[in-house]
């Protein structure tokens, strides 16, 4: 390679190494672009009923926070009082354990006496643990104002995105050769269309395993049957292991009243996760984005595993994202044009003229005046 590639080669290695190390700084701002496109395409649904501009965006921030500010009003008190109610029955239980044991003990063999666990001895050994997890509070809060401040950054970039996106997308727009900047732009627009449909499909999704979830809790008599519905429909975002997720704490405030509750949450989930796994996200996602499942999980394994929680959340907007501009740069633009242009350069080859015929060529035809390399329309 001559001087000129090595240094086009060294500066493509940089611009990836600097990309890697920035990478969660590239998520954050693709999570603000993805809250700006929905609260864009909010305010111009308001500005369809004659609002203006500025009135619709405020409007369409106005109920994001009311949204937000819902959600933890409903899931934090509930929560709070549950989670007083464990700190207080967890050593009742504890004692009511080594009751059951100390009067199991007479009624067991010698030879499994040993095997026979004692909770003391447990809390014992755990105690280490304990000393080294609070110990580690200040890691918890730092990593607490590390994530409020990316929420915060993240909020920022959305208000700045939502005051002139036009201005923003222009920029973008101009990183590209100006042959392909209108196609950027049709490319722009149908990746902002895909992440609307996301979101409906997505809140749509949402609503129903929450209502499936509020309806059943509270047939069983679950308390917080409300909160716990909301969460699991907010966890449901996060397909495949979201469900996993909402089902712990449901099954431990269950646990709190009976053992058999905790069951039978563990079974109403399994079956919510079967009817949204599949009938609900397959039917509402077909509707609006059109993704594979297979394609669906390994994009969360992809993305968790590089970037973490946040790339876990964020793994179906990116694949969205992602699976456009390949099938619509790579795919259509490059490798469907690619035999194409083969196909045009071997027809020009046939059409022109082989120089060992251009004797016998102008034999059988009359002299013009043009060049022997030249061929008229009508021939």
């Amino acid at each position: 390679m001559n001087l000129g590639q090595w240094i086009g080669l060294i500066a493509i290695v940089l611009s990836l190494y600097i990309l890697w190390q920035i990478r969660e700084v590239l998520l954050l701002m693709f999570a603000a672009v993805v809250l700006a496109t929905t609260l864009n395409r909010l305010a111009r649904r308001l500005q369809q009923t004659g609002l203006k501009r500025g009135l619709s965006v405020f409007l369409s921030v106005v109920i994001f926070f009311a949204v937000v500010i819902g959600f933890f009003w409903l899931i934090v008190p509930p929560f709070a009082q549950q989670f007083q109610e464990v700190t207080y029955r967890v050593p009742q239980g504890v004692n009511r354990f080594n009751t059951w044991m100390n009067e199991l003990r007479p009624l067991v063999p010698p030879q499994l006496i040993p095997f026979i666990p004692d909770i003391n001895s447990l809390i014992q050994q755990a105690q280490p643990f304990v000393n080294r997890v609070l110990g580690s509070s200040f890691a918890v809060v730092s990593v607490s104002f590390g994530a409020l401040l990316n929420v915060l950054l993240v909020l920022v970039l959305t208000g700045m995105l939502l005051v002139d996106p036009l201005a923003y997308r222009r920029v973008f727009v101009r990183l590209f050769p100006s042959f392909y900047r209108r196609r950027v732009e049709g490319i722009l627009d149908k990746c902002e269309l895909s992440l609307e449909g996301w979101v409906t499909g997505a809140l749509i999704a949402m609503g129903v395993v929450g209502l499936m979830s509020v309806v059943g809790l509270s047939i069983l008599k679950v308390k917080a049957a409300l909160a716990l519905g909301v969460l699991a429909g907010f966890l449901n975002l996060i397909p495949n292991l979201g469900p996993t997720m909402s089902v712990v704490p449901a099954m431990a405030i269950a646990l709190l009243d009976n053992p058999w509750k905790a069951v039978a949450v563990l079974g109403l989930y399994f079956v919510i996760q079967q009817a949204e796994s599949n009938f609900i996200t397959p039917y509402v996602m077909a509707q609006q984005v059109s993704l594979l499942p297979a394609v669906t999980l390994i994009s969360q394994l992809f993305f968790v595993t590089f970037f973490g929680f946040l790339g876990l959340f964020l793994a179906l907007p990116l694949t969205v994202v992602f699976k456009i501009w390949v099938q619509e740069v790579l795919i259509k633009d490059v490798l469907d044009e690619w035999g194409n242009n083969h196909e045009q350069e071997t027809e020009l080859v046939i059409v022109s003229q082989p120089p060992e015929d251009k004797e016998k060529w102008s034999e059988e035809k009359p002299v013009n005046h043009l060049s022997d390399d030249a061929v008229s329309p009508e021939d």
